[in-house]
């Protein structure tokens, strides 16, 4: 089963019913990755993101926040 971002949403079509929506991590957006990673506050999810953009080969450069 692929990782999930976050929990699936279900929702009434008129004339197709119920569609369910899922947020597999494998469609996210690159900047949507690392905006989570510098802003969110779920661990386990931050985690996801991180093996996601290895997999992806993507390079993060680690930097300290500055206190301006």
């Amino acid at each position: 089963m692929p990782i999930k971002f976050q929990p699936s949403q279900t929702q009434h079509v008129k004339g197709k019913g119920k569609v369910t929506q899922n947020f597999y991590i494998k469609n996210i957006a690159k900047e949507e990755l690392i905006k989570y990673i510098n802003d969110g506050q779920k661990a386990k999810i931050k985690q996801k993101c991180r093996n996601e953009l290895d997999r992806r080969g993507v390079k993060i450069d680690w930097v300290a926040k500055s206190d301006d």
